[in-house]
């Protein structure tokens, strides 16, 4: 960690309060000119760092600039441990954890973008995701669980960050099976998973899930502008909004992967579920075939009914609600 870096983790666990730069200088071990060197540095990366004569420097509640430095005061738990890694522009978060977990990266391991120029979601789509208007990162975990099971992971992970929406934005949020969440009948979020299998004994290798939040986006492109939504209108300037919503889905989800194979979460998953009861069709490559959705099942498959009275459990797939006309 530079000076720089150092300096921020200071700042940022003293938010609201002015820190001395002879104290600062004195406890890094550094010149005052190499504190102040860093200073107009973090200035010139658009931090809101005040500088008040005889007292020191101070970050305004405004500064809502996402870094490792801001997200790391709000963990709690497990997620304290975990290694975050935010950088300004990638192609996709999802890409990139894949490819440190191939070469052995650690669970909780997070590569968190402040722009994705080809973010991914489920089904080959591509995920909007401009510049400081959302949240886009990937999560390395590497849960000890059968195949068979790892629905779970993708089923856990939304409701971990549906009740972090819900405690930093103050709005109820929903989840559209499997993995979409809706906040006032716009999806907000998306999740997608990909996994590795060890073929010997059939469990997971590592699993990525990709997480991308419209923290306060705007002009969708014209294919999703009917049904995609913020969770603000306008991000709030007085805290910084996106490192503690961060923090709050990065800490749900390590509670959660403690407790996978028991899934005390599906209750939950259900409970905000707002497809159960609703006509909906089913998609399968080019097929559209209506149905009702019936049910969630104890491994998070969904159970729908065909209109001619045959049932099927989806594992995986794309589902759509159908409007009533």
């Amino acid at each position: 960690m530079d000076i720089k870096q150092k300096v921020l983790q200071i700042l940022e666990a003293n938010r609201d309060t002015t820190v001395n730069g002879a104290t600062l200088a004195k406890d890094l071990s550094v010149s005052r000119n190499s504190v102040w060197k860093a200073m107009k540095s973090l200035q010139q990366e658009g931090y809101l760092i005040e500088a008040i004569t005889n007292k020191g420097y101070r970050l305004l509640p405004g500064n809502n600039i996402l870094s490792a430095e801001s997200i790391t005061p709000y963990l709690r738990g497990e997620a304290s441990n975990f290694n975050l890694e935010v950088r300004q522009s990638v192609t996709s978060t999802n890409i990139i954890a894949k490819e440190l977990a191939t070469q052995g990266a650690k669970a909780g391991t997070v590569i968190i973008a402040r722009e994705q120029t080809a973010g991914r979601g489920r089904m080959g789509r591509s995920f909007y995701s401009p510049t400081d208007s959302g949240i886009y990162l990937s999560i390395i975990l590497r849960p000890v669980i059968n195949l068979e099971d790892s629905l779970l992971i993708t089923t856990a992970v939304a409701v971990a960050v549906a009740k972090a929406i819900e405690t930093t934005a103050q709005v109820k949020a929903d989840i559209k099976w499997v993995n979409d969440i809706y906040v006032s009948d716009k999806k907000v979020c998306g999740i997608l998973t990909e996994a590795a299998m060890n073929f010997e004994n059939g469990s997971l290798e590592y699993a990525v899930v990709g997480i991308g939040i419209n923290i306060e986006t705007k002009d969708f492109p014209s294919e999703i502008k009917d049904i995609a939504g913020s969770i603000f209108t306008d991000k709030p300037k007085n805290n910084p909004v996106s490192s503690i919503l961060t923090a709050a889905v990065l800490s749900n989800i390590a509670e959660c992967m403690n407790s996978l194979t028991d899934k005390k979460y599906i209750e939950e998953y259900r409970s905000r579920s707002f497809l159960i009861g609703k006509d909906i069709y089913v998609i399968k490559g080019s097929k559209t075939t209506p149905a009702k959705a019936i049910a969630i099942d104890e491994k998070a498959r969904l159970i729908v009914e065909y209109e001619d009275n045959t049932q099927e459990t989806l594992n995986s797939g794309e589902v759509s609600i159908r409007i009533q006309k």
